[in-house]
């Protein structure tokens, strides 16, 4: 009975809020070419799909973790900036943060953009885990005969080129090819010629960039305003770091040769350090089993006291650990080019790169025996000081602030605000270049 209870109090606050703040507009030059229409979806597309929050097949109860619109609950009572954030919720997320757009247009026919507030990554659980898994192909038809039915001119009048939506999983989820029978693994979603020209917002891209565009992965740290912000960049910029090199995340016990189970080997097996500056070499924070997902503090401390956080590849490229180290003023380490450096442009730098990360190729650690920490301990020191403050730099950009936030904190741009302007500016190319009109009125 609670559970029903607490999924009917969701709904209503998620209705209210929806209808309070839908259809806010602004005018003026500083909206010229970023109008956004939020197109109204049938609830079975969005806020139905939380109604089950505690149901989904193969998964804990979801319920917790779409409080304070998908931030989940706060780690504790007195905190006002952290959160037990789930990144499959980024839906919900970006959905409310859409709702205070500051350009937004209830007249389609005005806007540059056309925003789906639908959750498809939500949806597609019934067919990965449920009874739908073996019709997977079908994953987001419906969808699409509602474009074709309602208003059908708002999707077809630029081909659809102007649409976008969020997909709270990895590309890879939705890309099965239709001609999989039986499904292996994922949707087809991606894979349907009807959602070819509209843009997926993903956390994790494939290497080709037409459809899908990858952004930060949602850490546990949303601050509504600029002083706690600030408060914390203090916090990391100041914080003593004895530690060189830090690992957080699971895998790596299996017998067969990985990048992870190198890590662990040679954080086992690191002899105690010669430099003064560091107590310790290597750092282990086990987080297998999921338990650091939504407990930010078993890996948010130990980062705060790292130089360099390790991310290996696990089952996909990317991790939310990098945004986590990142956020933790953490230098991040990458094995691979796909974990990140080719996956983030709107949130990352690309031409430097090198500026704020370390890249040591896996193959090199794996099977030559390369030794990651003589790697690091290489590092000029006064590299490494320059390193970091990159990395502080890139903060805002990548964390997702609390909706509501003060004025001082919403002329920062962060995760969000990049990826808006990255898709204004993508669908502005595009058009462009297939010599379509980008505004029609």
């Amino acid at each position: 009975m609670w559970k029903a209870t607490v999924r009917l109090r969701l709904r209503l606050v998620l209705v209210v809020a929806l209808a309070v703040l839908e259809g806010g507009r602004c005018e003026g030059e500083e909206c010229w070419k970023r109008r956004i229409h939020i197109r109204k979806l049938p609830a079975m597309f969005n806020l139905d799909l939380l109604v089950n929050c505690s149901e989904y097949p193969m998964l804990e109860d979801l319920c917790p973790y779409m409080g304070n619109h998908g931030l989940g609950q706060k780690t504790h009572n007195r905190s006002h900036s952290w959160y037990r954030t789930d990144p499959w919720m980024l839906e919900l997320i970006f959905h409310r943060r859409m709702l205070e757009y500051p350009c937004l247009t209830q007249d389609p026919s005005e806007a540059d953009a056309i925003y789906l507030p639908y959750y498809a990554g939500l949806d597609a659980l019934r067919y990965l885990y449920g009874p739908l898994a073996n019709s997977s192909a079908q994953h987001g038809l419906h969808l699409f005969h509602f474009l074709q039915h309602d208003n059908p001119q708002i999707f077809q009048r630029r081909m659809s080129h102007d649409h976008f939506l969020v997909m709270a999983r990895p590309a890879w989820d939705f890309s099965q090819p239709l001609s999989n029978d039986p499904p292996i693994w994922g949707t087809s979603f991606l894979e349907l010629p009807h959602f070819f020209n509209v843009t997926a917002l993903t956390l994790e891209s494939r290497a080709w960039p037409w459809q899908d565009h990858a952004v930060p992965y949602p850490t546990s740290f949303h601050p509504p305003n600029l002083p706690l912000l600030d408060s914390w960049l203090t916090r990391a910029r100041r914080s003593n770091r004895p530690v060189l090199a830090l690992f957080a995340g699971g895998g790596g016990v299996s017998s067969s040769p990985n990048i992870r189970r190198s890590i662990r080997n040679e954080c086992d097996n690191a002899s105690s350090s010669s430099d003064s500056s560091y107590h310790t070499l290597c750092q282990i924070v086990d987080c297998s089993n999921g338990i650091c997902e939504h407990d930010p503090i078993r890996f948010m401390r130990p980062m705060l006291q790292a130089t360099f956080c390790l991310q290996p590849p696990g089952n996909t490229p990317t991790r939310r650990s990098t945004f986590d180290a990142i956020l933790a003023g953490c230098i991040p380490v990458f094995f691979e080019d796909l974990s990140a450096k080719l996956q983030y442009p709107w949130h990352l730098p690309q031409p430097d790169f090198e500026d704020f990360s370390v890249f040591i190729p896996k193959e090199e650690v794996v099977f030559r025996g390369l030794r990651i920490l003589d790697v690091l301990q290489r590092i000029p020191r006064a590299k490494v000081r320059t390193m970091r403050e990159r990395v502080l730099d890139l903060i805002p950009a990548v964390l997702y602030r609390k909706h509501s936030a003060s004025p001082g904190l919403r002329a920062k741009k962060d995760a969000f605000d990049l990826a808006i302007d990255g898709v204004l500016a993508k669908i502005r190319s595009r058009l462009h270049d297939l010599d379509m009109p980008a505004t029609v009125v």
